[in-house]
């Protein structure tokens, strides 16, 4: 079984390919380049392994939340191969993937990602049997509420076996410090998606039979005017 996963909620391309159970990953910094680099990078990336994009029996993509524009170039991009080759597609929540990269680390985790606005995407999970089970919504919250959020969730005496990782600390980290006493902190080298995690999460959606054709995936915005563009007297048009 062949998987090609690509996450561009961030600034840098998360890509994952699966063959049966060998993985490779590959990633690359796009910053504004998205539409120019995403498809070359895919294709040169494919005649490496010596692939054409035909053999490929599952696509997955990061559905976010993140970057409005990465999310909606790669997600598009993997919609339109998934049509047009008539192959199964799977959506995957970025905070999903950033949180795989703590599993080992705690028992709750805490990704968030910068929302930009003084703003964090977060959610909480609970490690269970080396899974992660979910145990908030997807949240798009300022650093105050994300502390009382994670109180409700979390008891205070498991805060010692709680960590947070993901470049959201750059705007949360003081509240969280005051707010949660014993929360640990994960450095930088703990921020970036990964494509084997990635990888990962697809086979335990494919396995549970959760792929679903290219008009199935959607992405998950949480600013709820994200998806608006404002014009010239007053109107609006979706995109």
């Amino acid at each position: 079984m062949k998987i090609l996963c690509v996450d561009t909620s961030t600034r840098s391309l998360c890509l994952g390919v699966s063959d049966s159970d060998k993985v490779y990953e590959y990633e690359l910094e796009l910053g504004t380049r998205i539409s120019a680099l995403l498809v070359p990078t895919i294709k040169r990336v494919l005649e490496s392994l010596g692939w054409k994009i035909s053999v490929i029996d599952y696509f997955c993509a990061g559905i976010g939340p993140g970057s409005f524009t990465g999310i909606r170039v790669g997600l598009s991009t993997l919609k339109a191969l998934s049509w047009s080759l008539n192959k199964p597609l799977v959506g995957i929540p970025s905070l999903d993937i950033l949180a795989q990269n703590a599993i080992s680390k705690a028992v709750f985790i805490i990704p968030v990602i910068d929302a930009k606005r003084g703003l964090v995407y977060s959610s909480i999970y609970k490690v269970q049997a080396q899974e992660l089970k979910r145990v908030s919504g997807y949240l798009l919250s300022n650093p105050g509420d994300l502390v009382q959020k994670i109180r409700e969730k979390i008891p205070a005496k498991a805060f010692k076996d709680s960590v947070m990782l993901g470049d959201g600390l750059n705007i949360c980290c003081k509240e969280c410090s005051a707010g949660l006493k014993g929360m640990k902190f994960l450095d930088k080298d703990y921020w970036r998606l990964e494509g084997r995690h990635l990888i990962e999460l697809a086979k335990l959606f494919i396995q549970d039979k959760k792929s679903r054709n290219a008009f199935g995936v959607e992405p998950l915005y949480l600013y709820p005017k994200e998806c608006q563009i404002r014009q010239k007297k007053n109107k609006k048009s979706d995109i």
